[in-house]
């Protein structure tokens, strides 16, 4: 869990984010450790030969309300299709708990990460802007129907 938050610390940094991005990012790690509900939450961590590539988590908003966490995949190994399959796990698990929504938030200069939302068919339904870790961002949340 600890290759998470710093590998998001790591390469969010490289994109001008400060380190308050990696606290927001200890914070959900430390909550999902915490509670330790495997029944409703779950992360995946994909790795080939032993190499961490990328990982995501969902976590319980409500009772009937997941949450997509923390997608990240490894520059070098984007366009793989490990995006798509690591979002895709969670709206399996998801529905298999009888989640009937997700949400996820994320910025809107995530344009590859929004794409693969979309192609999951999640749907863009709020968007503030909201300067934060350094950054002028825009804060998106999206939704989707289980």
């Amino acid at each position: 869990m600890g290759w998470i938050v710093h590998r998001h610390g790591v390469l969010y940094a490289k994109d001008g984010y400060n380190t308050q991005f990696e606290g927001v990012v200890a914070q959900v790690v430390g909550g999902f450790l915490w509670r330790r509900d495997t029944k409703h939450e779950r992360c995946w961590i994909a790795e080939r030969d032993g190499a961490f590539l990328g990982c995501v988590m969902v976590v319980r908003k409500a009772p009937t309300v997941a949450k997509l966490r923390l997608l990240l995949v490894e520059p070098e190994a984007r366009g793989m299709g490990i995006g798509s399959a690591l979002i895709q796990a969670c709206i399996d698990f998801a529905r298999k708990k009888g989640y009937r929504k997700m949400t996820l938030w994320t910025h809107r200069n995530l344009k590859a990460a929004r794409r693969l939302y979309q192609a999951a068919g999640f749907r863009l339904v709020s968007s503030i802007p909201n300067p934060s870790f350094g950054k002028k961002l825009v804060d998106e949340t999206w939704e989707l129907r289980l």
